[in-house]
């Protein structure tokens, strides 16, 4: 992509998540760019096209980060074997640097800004804020912890979902950003240490019933 369709896209997006999509004209994103709107017409056709770009690009990275943590890109009908392969580190990680990229990365940040103002005003950012912000992750966290053979699976990732969304919005607000991306890694870091320790007893558990009932039925064989 040349210089100057990055600069439309880059630029529109930011207009977007200040002052929403259906706020914000052509006109404005030339005017910013400090081009004709003739100009900019010779890279994109409308706003749409722009926004499409903008879609397109999200879907990429979606892919691509989940991939750089080695948790599978595509769904659990697609990639049963790297689902089940996954471990809650990687989870933990994954979700660390999904915070990060969401709030610090330019692009990605003035996206989740576009959606959390335009969710109320059509369906389409409606569908693509669940997509992106809110039931996709969860559904993406259920279907990993199930693989894994985590017990509780769907409450666990709500556990570790709302945390991350309600950090979303302290950061939002927040005089020391820093301090909150700090804040969200130990709750991530305790949310993977409980897990594991619980479904380390969990298996202890399982381990001394399965132990006691083979005594059972062991003793029930010698009293015959």
């Amino acid at each position: 992509m040349n210089n100057t369709k990055e600069a439309i896209l880059v630029t529109a997006l930011e207009l977007f998540g200040r002052d929403g999509y259906e706020g914000v004209s052509v006109s404005q994103i030339a005017e910013q760019l400090g081009m004709t709107k003739g100009a900019l017409y010779k890279h994109y056709t409308n706003k749409r096209d722009i926004f499409d770009h903008i879609l397109r690009r999200m879907e990429e990275m979606d892919g691509i980060r989940a991939g750089e943590f080695g948790l599978p890109e595509g769904t659990l009908a697609e990639m049963e074997e790297k689902y089940r392969c996954a471990s809650l580190d990687q989870l933990g990680s994954y979700c660390k640097a999904q915070f990060a990229y969401w709030t610090e990365d330019g692009f990605a940040a003035s996206f989740r800004r576009m959606l959390t103002l335009e969710q109320f005003r059509n369906e389409e950012m409606q569908a693509l804020y669940q997509q992106y912000l809110v039931g996709g992750p969860v559904a993406y966290c259920i279907d990993l912890l199930r693989s894994m053979g985590i017990s509780r699976a769907r409450e666990r990732a709500v556990e570790l979902y709302a945390s991350m969304f309600l950090f979303y919005s302290l950061y939002d607000g927040a005089e020391d950003r820093s301090a909150v991306t700090k804040w969200l890694g130990e709750t991530v870091d305790r949310w993977v240490e409980n897990t594991v320790r619980e479904e380390a007893d969990r298996n202890e558990i399982d381990r001394k019933e399965r132990e006691a009932k083979a005594e059972k039925e062991e003793g029930k064989g010698e009293g015959k």
